[in-house]
């Protein structure tokens, strides 16, 4: 404590200073108790940063709650090995048994031991008259000239591109558990072969999602050949497009979505989404909740409180309100909408002499018309937790990788991302999803280099 302070303290209230008193000693306490906790080779004074203060919370006891039912694993619906276990003699006084005096069953799951299965493929190509070239039927477990197969190049790329898996973490499990030697090389350059092969899918997934009722948007930033680039998200309920580009701007929404949208758009407060025709927008409360939290933390003044709680409260109110719509009569529903939106207007009208919330107002004021999209419409979240739900995946990608390295490899990476995402938005395995839609390619398909002319 300065001198200062200790000036101030004489001069408060009686109550004030008593209470300065209690909260400067309840610091001195813990200072001690931190200061007890170290250890001999720290230096006085000097408390270690890795010690946490003791919580004053008492602590839940471990174990189930009295009354809980609990939760076991339901047994197999299927059972597809026997095995009987008998004793002939005592393990202990080895004296002969005889028959058993109680009987139970035990189910145990296990994972066979995996081998890698290698097959020879022979291929007989036909002369064909008609074409004037000679025909070969399309070999579907594995890419055009590929030593991999195809389960396995698809498994790979469940594990990079949506779990998160490092390329050299995979080739060890590979190895480890599959008993097959890969390189990580090889693996990259078969993921891209894979891309190639399920551009179109890519493709009409996109249109898919640009022409949908409903879309969330996001961006965060990307790595390519250590420049930034940027990572779009555009998502449905059921659909997960991403893109990955080097502009941050509106050029990109207005390519993917085109000059209008017909349909409502769902996002934060990025200025590039200013920018873009829909047929209604969706500003997203979280930002606005975690906005006024990180303001807060820095600005204790009067008239950022008043404003804070004014805003939070009108902000749940909607939240409340959207909850209620089902419950409360339509003309009693239009009544209390109407009087939120005057809330609204009063609250934008009334001065503040804060200037973070002067900020916030002149934002406010711009997107007033896109804060309660989410009353007017069915299916319109308040929130854009959706998009930022699909973000985590290549977000956690993004630590555990150099991300990517060229032009292709951010291609194949958007594509893969968005085909196996997709298949897990609609409650499908995306390992078996993307092994039928890369077989059907193939059976569709002519890759390169299989039918080829003779020359006459």
């Amino acid at each position: 404590m300065t001198r200062d302070e200790a000036i101030a303290i004489l001069e408060m209230d009686r109550e004030d200073a008593i209470q300065a008193i209690l909260i400067l000693a309840e610091k001195a306490e813990k200072y001690d108790r931190l200061c007890d906790k170290t250890s001999p080779t720290t230096p006085s004074g000097m408390t270690p940063p890795y010690l946490k203060p003791t919580s004053k919370k008492r602590k839940r006891p471990c174990g189930r709650k009295h009354g809980h039912k609990g939760v076991c694993r339901k047994r197999p619906e299927t059972v597809t090995a026997y095995q009987a276990h008998t004793l002939e003699s005592c393990p202990d006084c080895h004296q002969p048994l005889q028959n058993p005096v109680r009987t139970y069953r035990r189910y145990i799951e296990d994972i066979p031991p995996v081998k890698p299965v290698v097959t020879e493929h022979t291929v007989h190509g036909y002369w064909c008259a008609c074409c004037k070239k000679i025909v070969q039927p399309m070999v579907t477990d594995a890419l055009p000239n590929a030593r991999l197969g195809l389960r396995l190049v698809v498994f790979t790329a469940w594990l990079h591109y949506l779990v998160g898996v490092s390329v050299n973490n995979i080739v060890k499990m590979v190895s480890v558990f599959f008993n097959l030697q890969v390189s990580a090389g090889g693996l990259t350059q078969a993921w891209k072969a894979l891309a190639t092969l399920l551009e179109p899918q890519y493709n009409d997934i996109g249109q898919k999602v640009s022409a949908s009722a409903v879309l969330h948007a996001d961006e965060t930033g990307w790595r390519l050949n250590g420049k930034t680039h940027w990572l779009w998200c555009f998502t449905t309920k059921t659909l997960c497009y991403y893109l990955i580009t080097r502009n941050r701007g509106s050029p990109v929404i207005k390519k993917f979505l085109g000059i209008l949208f017909n349909g409502i758009l769902i996002c934060d407060f990025w200025g590039a989404y200013n920018k873009i025709n829909a047929l209604a927008k969706q500003r997203c409360f979280y930002h606005l909740f975690t906005e006024l939290v990180k303001v807060d933390t820095r600005n204790r003044s009067a008239a950022w409180k008043v404003f804070r709680k004014k805003l939070s409260r009108l902000l749940k109110d909607a939240i409340r309100l959207s909850e209620k719509k089902n419950q409360a009569s339509p003309a009693c529903f239009l009544r209390l909408k109407k009087r939120l939106y005057r809330r609204l207007e009063q609250f934008l009208a009334t001065p503040c002499q804060d200037k973070d919330a002067q900020r916030l107002i002149k934002r406010l004021n711009r997107h007033k018309q896109e804060l309660f999209t989410f009353l007017e419409h069915e299916g319109v979240s308040p929130y854009n937790n959706h998009a930022e739900q699909q973000m985590r995946k290549p977000v956690l990608t993004r630590k555990v990788s150099q991300q990517n390295r060229s032009a292709q490899g951010a291609n194949t990476q958007a594509i893969l991302m968005t085909l196996l995402r997709s298949a897990e938005l609609q409650g499908t395995n995306p390992v078996e999803n993307l092994l039928a839609i890369a077989k059907n390619a193939l059976t569709v398909k002519t890759p390169s280099g299989l039918h080829y002319k003779i020359a006459s």
